[in-house]
C-alpha cells in the first residue's frame, strides 16, 4: 500500500513537471512566432518589398537567446522579388551570431544588427535568365562533377563551381532551331562586382546533354547566343561576391562575409 502511495505521488510530480515544461515550450513557440512575425513585417517595410519575406530564427528556446540579446542563427528569404533587367529573383540572408544590443528581440525597422557572419545570395531561375539571354528554353545544371559530391555542391550551402556549368536551350539567335548543351563558366566582372559574366567554352555531346552536334560553320555563333553580361546584381546588404555558381536550375550569386554591422534597408538593394 506504501509503495502504491510513492507510486501515485511520483506519477503526478512527474505529470506535474510535463505540463509545466509542455506550458514553457508553449509560451516559447508563441514567442518565436511573434517575434518572425515582427521581423518580416520589418524587412518588409524597410526592404519595400510588397510582401512578407519568410523569416526564421532559428533558436530554440528562444526566450533565453533574447534574454542575452543575442541570436545564434536567423535566416530571411524573399522570391519574386523585382530586379534590374532579369525580372524576378529570390533574395536570401542567413546570419550567424546576431548582437541585439542596439536593437531589440522584437527587430524593429530601424534595428542595427551586429553580425558575426553573413550569407548573401541573389537566386536566378532558369526561366528569367532564359529571358534575358533570349533562350526560352533554357536550363541549367551544375557540373556533374559539383552534383555528385556529398553536399551536392562545393560550398556549405550546395552551390557549384564556376566553371563548365551546362546550359541547354534553343539558340534561335544563332538560327540554330535544336536544343543544345553548351559548358558556360560564370564570372564576376572585375570593375564593379555587380556584373554577372556568362562565358561559354564548348558545345557538349554525350550523356546528361542534349547529346545535339553542332556543324562547325555554326558553333561560334551557337556559343555566342550563351553569352552574355546582367549587371546591377547587389548582393542583400551589400556584401561582395564571393563564389558563382549553380544549385538546381537556379543560378547563384553568393557572397559571405563576416564582423559587420546591418541595417534591415539594405535587405533589397535594387
Amino acid at each position: 500500500m506504501r509503495m502504491r502511495k510513492v507510486l501515485v505521488a511520483a506519477a503526478a510530480v512527474l505529470l506535474a513537471v510535463v505540463i509545466v515544461l509542455g506550458g514553457a515550450a508553449g509560451v516559447d513557440f508563441g514567442t518565436s512566432i511573434y517575434a518572425e512575425y515582427r521581423l518580416a513585417r520589418s524587412v518588409r517595410e524597410t526592404a519595400h518589398l510588397g510582401f512578407d519575406p519568410f523569416v526564421a530564427i532559428i533558436a530554440f528556446p528562444l526566450i533565453p537567446q533574447a534574454m542575452r540579446h543575442r541570436y545564434d542563427d536567423l535566416e530571411i528569404k524573399a522570391i519574386a522579388v523585382d530586379r534590374p533587367l532579369i525580372g524576378k529573383a529570390t533574395l536570401e540572408a542567413t546570419m550567424h551570431s546576431i548582437d541585439l544590443t542596439n536593437a531589440s528581440w522584437l527587430i524593429s525597422p530601424d534595428a542595427k544588427l551586429r553580425v558575426g557572419k553573413l550569407e548573401s545570395r541573389i537566386i536566378i531561375d532558369s526561366r528569367h535568365l532564359g529571358g534575358y539571354l533570349g533562350i526560352r528554353d533554357l536550363i541549367v545544371e551544375a557540373p556533374s562533377k559539383d552534383t555528385n559530391n556529398a553536399t551536392g555542391g562545393t560550398t556549405e550551402s550546395g552551390i557549384s563551381g564556376s566553371h563548365s556549368l551546362v546550359f541547354t536551350g534553343t539558340p534561335r539567335a544563332a538560327h540554330f532551331d535544336k536544343r543544345v548543351s553548351v559548358a558556360v563558366d560564370l564570372s564576376m566582372a572585375s570593375d564593379d562586382k555587380t556584373t554577372l559574366v556568362f562565358t561559354p567554352t564548348d558545345v557538349l555531346t554525350g550523356p546528361n546533354t542534349a547529346n545535339q552536334k553542332v556543324p562547325a560553320d555554326k558553333r561560334d555563333a551557337v556559343l555566342a547566343a550563351f553569352t552574355g553580361k546582367l549587371p546591377d546584381q547587389k548582393l542583400p546588404f551589400g556584401v561582395a561576391p564571393t563564389t558563382e555558381g549553380a544549385r538546381g536550375s537556379d543560378v547563384i550569386i553568393e557572397g559571405i562575409t563576416s564582423g559587420l554591422t546591418i541595417t534591415l534597408d539594405g535587405f533589397n538593394r535594387a
